[in-house]
């Protein structure tokens, strides 16, 4: 019990003179650190690859771009080749229809030259014919445009010739103006104011007016205390007719011998003037006269 019992101790290893046993393991050891530093390095997620492959990518870029760019200059080029090849084209086939259309007349027959002629002259034939056909036409619009205008301005002179003789329309014209006074040996009768009346129509008078009563067709004359009646109005001395026509003519029967003029002046000591007039105006008018039985025939 009172010895102590020792381990055995291992055994170790002497150092040699010159060192080296001593230096290998460290020699390893930096050996494997460097190949480890250098796999580290090599590592692409280190900052010496990634710019490299930035590099790489903007040259890719630029080399794509170039390659779309030539491209696309190409394909403008096979554009414009093609339309220019196109419009060749066209312009050689108008030039060959045109050579072959004088070529089919130089090669034709005789005959069939003949026929063509024909046929052409065929042709003109029918258009001349509805030519003259629509010639035809045009001319019976015209002659009906015509008629139609014609049968308006003879309407229409009707009816301003109606509305003068019946009094409903103003009249002027060459004419002349009679002016009575009353007699001085005894008033003027209805049935010699109703003569002169008489003769001036007979001497070719159009329009007749006795001092602002328009003569017509219907028109009287009667005699009442106040004096003559016309159509309804008092006609006052001294008296005025003015009448439309040629005035020579109506002169003359106003102042023919033993006619109306002297019986005014001789019968009834009127005075009885006549003037002629180049621009006899009547501005007198009678309202439309309703018939009752008579109608238009139709």
């Amino acid at each position: 019990m009172g010895n102590a019992h020792t381990p055995p101790q291992p055994p170790r290893d002497e150092p040699d003179v010159g060192g080296q046993p001593a230096q290998e393991p460290d020699l390893i050891k930096k050996i494997v650190s460097q190949h480890n530093k250098d796999k580290v390095n090599d590592n692409t997620q280190t900052g010496a690859f990634p710019v490299v492959g930035k590099r790489k990518a903007k040259a890719k870029g630029k080399a794509k771009r170039l390659s779309t760019s030539s491209r696309s200059l190409k394909a403008r080029l096979g554009t414009g080749v093609l339309i220019a090849v196109l419009c060749a084209l066209l312009a050689y086939g108008y030039v060959i229809q045109i050579n072959n259309k004088d070529l089919t007349y130089e090669t034709m027959s005789e005959t069939e030259l003949t026929r063509l002629i024909s046929e052409s002259n065929t042709q003109v034939q029918r258009l001349e014919q509805r030519k003259a056909e629509l010639t035809r036409q045009l001319n019976s619009l015209e002659e009906a445009a015509d008629k139609e205008a014609q049968a308006a301005q003879i309407a229409k002179e009707n009816e301003e010739a109606s509305g003068i003789l019946s009094g409903r329309l103003p009249a002027h014209g060459k004419g002349i103006v009679v002016r009575i006074t009353q007699g001085t040996k005894a008033p003027i009768d209805a049935s010699t104011m109703f003569n002169l009346i008489e003769e001036l129509r007979n001497g070719g008078a159009e329009v007749i007016a006795i001092n602002n009563v328009r003569v017509v067709t219907s028109t009287y004359v009667s005699e009442s205390d106040n004096g003559l009646i016309c159509d309804d109005k008092l006609l006052e001395a001294p008296y005025v007719v003015k009448a439309i026509g040629d005035p020579s003519n109506l002169q003359n029967a106003v102042n023919l011998a033993g006619g109306v003029g002297s019986r005014l002046t001789v019968k009834y000591g009127a005075t009885v003037t006549t003037e002629v007039s180049d621009d006899v105006n009547i501005t007198q008018t009678q309202p439309v006269e309703r018939y009752k039985f008579a109608k238009i025939v139709e």
